[in-house]
């Protein structure tokens, strides 16, 4: 076996690998959706509610949220306000005690334990029935009750994830990006949804049955877990695309960057400590979701590497190759070449997608390495900018 052969098998190995991941997943899962579907038994109910905001230094924001909320369309007797405070030291507590004449009550941990155990906390102290899970800066729709709710009908919904909308009023490079990226992982969710159930949800908007969350540990990705907490209890999350809360994306690399390192290691904690749930033996095409959609997802770098180093080899002997590896030097210059123009404040334009598309591969790089070290993440900083202008030249 000549190394040109085991050149073109790494090389033809590694694009299958990619093609897989980005088309060929969503493809197969869209298929059984629509072959399989899951169905989902939905009835008017009216449950009792607890909403539970984790928030930590969210005084910016937490006054907006909590009317926000105040004007979500529900019984005001059937629901319940808790805002959980991961010990903040602004002015958040202090904000929040003034809403205390209108049923919203602020828990504060005893010491800053993270975001997770901050959500362990409120759980327990929570009177509804079902436990809908906020971040302090995600604005809610009035009906968002309304749409989430008729789904736990069906004993075998444990928990309901709403949609999330990016917003990017200031039309920066990474915001466009990350919002382009969503909407591609929106359509796998409802995907996922109707073919088995969803691995994961939005941090911002989610619903479980108080009787099947189930603590967990602090340094736990917990909207990512929530899902498999419940699949270990023979129920399944789904997506609710009619429940639509909307929150301001990042609006710079570094702290998208930040913020996607931060999950990608908590997730490949959650992943090994779940580590039997990959066997598709165990939970069917369950674990089929969480190895195409999150392991080999975040293997994905090494899928690239292994394309640009033998195609590079290979590139002596054929234009084909050739081109093939001059078309990745182009496309990471290009990325390289948005990143110099955003940190000199300029606008990208399209070539805010060969940026996104790396940087979110250098972080699950960054992510696998932080929790081979044993870096794990219980407390967390609110990333977002702190004004609400541009940042970016238009």
């Amino acid at each position: 076996m000549t190394l040109i052969f085991v050149a073109q098998i790494i090389f033809w190995a590694s694009v299958g690998l990619i093609f897989y991941v980005y088309l060929g997943y969503p493809v197969l899962v869209y298929v059984i959706s629509r072959i399989f579907p899951k169905r989902v038994k939905r009835a008017e109910i009216e449950p009792h509610v607890s909403i539970i905001i984790t928030a930590y230094n969210e005084g910016r924001d937490i006054r907006a949220k909590l009317e926000n909320t105040l004007l979500i369309d529900y019984p005001l007797e059937k629901r319940e306000i808790i805002v959980a405070s991961d010990c903040s030291s602004d002015k958040t507590d202090e904000i929040v005690s003034e809403f205390a004449d209108k049923n919203v009550k602020l828990l504060r941990q005893p010491e800053r334990q993270g975001k997770t155990a901050a959500q362990n906390m409120a759980v327990e102290h929570a009177v509804g029935e079902i436990i809908l899970f906020s971040d302090a800066t995600s604005m809610y729709e009035p009906g968002v009750l309304r749409e989430i709710l008729p789904s736990f009908a069906d004993e075998t919904v444990g928990c309901v994830a709403g949609k999330l909308l990016y917003t990017d009023h200031s039309g920066s490079t990474v915001g466009q990006a990350a919002k382009s990226y969503w909407s591609y992982e929106t359509l796998l969710k409802e995907s996922e949804s109707k073919a088995c159930s969803l691995i994961g949800a939005s941090g911002c908007i989610y619903a479980v049955r108080k009787s099947a969350y189930k603590p967990m540990y602090s340094e736990a990705c917990s909207d990512f877990l929530i899902a498999t907490v419940v699949y270990k209890q023979g129920m399944r999350t789904i997506y609710e695309p009619n429940a639509v809360c909307t929150e301001e994306t990042n609006r710079q690399s570094k702290k998208e960057m930040r913020m996607r390192i931060r999950v990608i290691s908590q997730t490949f904690t959650d992943l090994w400590r779940n580590r039997e749930m990959l066997s598709p033996f165990r939970s069917g095409f369950f674990a089929i979701e969480l190895i195409s959609h999150k392991l080999m997802r975040y293997n994905v770098p090494l899928f690239l590497a292994a394309v640009i180093i033998s195609s590079g080899a290979l590139a002596v002997y054929s234009k084909f190759y050739l081109a093939v590896f001059a078309a990745q030097i182009a496309f990471y210059s290009a990325a390289f070449g948005a990143w110099t123009l955003e940190r000199n404040r300029i606008k990208t334009g399209v070539l805010s997608m060969p940026l996104y598309f790396v940087l979110t591969n250098i972080a699950s790089i960054a992510g696998f390495f932080q929790f081979l070290r044993g870096e794990r993440y219980a407390s967390w900083e609110p990333i977002r900018d702190t004004s609400v202008g541009s940042d970016i030249i238009h």
